[in-house]
């Protein structure tokens, strides 16, 4: 179970500040309160916060100067800003200032649950990554190639951190170029296996029947061109991970040997009857639907369950748009060095593009992207001129979807667009994200739901 986090709320009206007192600590919360600025302050300096909740409007030290000054006594304090004057001018200010979230008054207190729950899962699960990164170092292995900035990610992350040390299958799932063999390498760095290597085979880049053989391996005179013995992979992964890509690609023949593999820990090599045992760990990735090709008959039940023993899902780049800003700096500074360039960054516009695009080859259609720029751009700078789209192209991964439907569709896709840039830009925050829609909460829920949002 989470521990509490441990709040302090500063209000100046005794009687908003009495009753949020006794509505934290009914939820089992512990509570210290404050009644101005400057006997928070006191009150931070002798004690140790998780969360400070801080009216906006007081007399003496207000809630802006409180929220700095907290920060810089515990830069990783949770800072929530409430106000009676909530215009979009106090909640940006608030946000660039480094609060956590804001609230507006009067106080909904359901919404307050939902947003401290909010702040708890996340401070947990960046306490986790940050064990997660100091045990990389330990290593001496560093995740560079996954770059996040996204909620979304961070979860991704912190799966992995956890089922590193276990023995079970993995399968990651996401669409092509989201980092699915990054991740798997990340399992692998973190595991007791690390000093053994990973061994990886794209299952769609192979015929049934070379697949089998590069698998399990085949004896001499198995089939033609078979001059001798060959160990298949995994025999040459004993120790450590096997890393099958596209593993939605094999055929119900080698659907089978696998399966075998899985559940006894022993195979037999092509064209030979005896029978071999290898300690591997199997993760699994694939951009496919397999529950959909379950029900088609093109994929066992009893394999994916085998597979699927952790389920690790990568959302798309258009889905955790967070990670664009981190994604395009790190992508520049090292196509500039690897190319010998003084890139100094992207114009305003050039980079709105980017912002905006809505990337059907995820990040490394990103990377692609960025790679080409740095190489062609004139100066020392990334122009328009070198993005391979247009303004007027810059949703086009997504425009075509409606443009062949009927308006039923159009209308669906237009109304899940705006409801996942809501979602977005207010951080997941679903009373401000039904707010500017002109929705009710109950009706954003019932969308959210509708289009799969998580």
């Amino acid at each position: 179970m989470t521990e509490k986090l441990n709040i302090l709320v500063v209000e100046d009206g005794q009687s908003q500040r009495e009753m949020l007192r006794d509505f934290l600590k009914d939820e089992g919360y512990p509570v210290s309160e404050a009644e101005n600025g400057e006997s928070a302050l006191i009150k931070l300096r002798e004690d140790c916060f998780d969360l400070v909740l801080t009216d906006y409007k007081m007399p003496g030290m207000d809630g802006m100067a409180l929220l700095q000054a907290a920060k810089e006594l515990n830069p990783e304090v949770d800072v929530v800003v409430m106000t009676a004057f909530g215009t979009v001018e106090t909640a940006v200010g608030a946000m660039k200032a480094g609060a956590s979230d804001y609230i507006s008054k009067p106080i909904d207190l359901d919404e307050l649950q939902l947003l401290i729950e909010r702040i708890s899962g996340r401070r947990t699960i960046v306490c986790e990554n940050k064990m997660l990164r100091k045990e990389l170092r330990g290593k001496r292995v560093t995740p560079d190639g996954i770059i996040f900035r996204s909620a979304a990610m961070a979860e991704v992350i912190n799966m992995v951190g956890r089922v590193a040390k276990s023995r079970a299958t993995v399968l990651i799932q996401g669409e092509s170029g989201t980092g699915k063999e990054l991740i798997a390498r990340l399992i692998h760095d973190l595991s007791p296996r690390c000093g053994k290597p990973m061994t990886v085979v794209n299952c769609a880049a192979l015929s049934e029947a070379l697949l089998e053989s590069e698998l399990f391996g085949h004896e001499k005179g198995s089939f033609t061109g078979a001059a001798g013995t060959r160990l298949g992979r995994f025999e040459e992964a004993d120790g450590g991970t096997l890393f099958l890509d596209e593993i939605g690609e094999l055929s119900n023949a080698v659907q089978v040997k696998l399966l075998r593999f899985l559940q006894e820990r022993e195979f037999q090599r092509v064209g030979g009857n005896r029978t071999f045992r290898s300690d591997v760990r199997v993760i699994s990735a694939t951009n496919r639907d397999l529950e959909e090709g379950m029900e088609g008959g093109r994929f066992r039940k009893d394999l994916f369950y085998r597979l699927n023993v952790v389920g690790i899902t990568i959302p798309p780049l258009r889905d955790r748009r967070e990670d664009l800003a981190p994604l395009m700096d790190h992508f520049l500074k090292r196509f500039s060095s690897e190319n010998n360039r003084k890139i100094k960054g992207v114009s305003s516009k050039a980079r709105d593009l980017l912002m905006k695009y809505g990337y059907p080859g995820n990040v490394r259609e990103l990377e692609n992207i960025l790679e080409r720029a740095v190489v062609i751009a004139r100066g020392d700078t990334i122009e328009t001129a070198d993005l391979p789209f247009s303004a007027s192209e810059e949703n086009r991964s997504g425009n075509r979807n409606w443009k062949r439907g009927t308006l039923k569709d159009a209308m669906a896709f237009l109304e899940q667009e705006m409801v996942q840039q809501a979602m977005a830009e207010t951080g997941n925050h679903q009373t401000r994200a039904a707010r500017i829609l002109g929705i009710s909460e109950r009706m954003l829920r019932y969308k959210l739901k509708k289009y799969g949002f998580k």
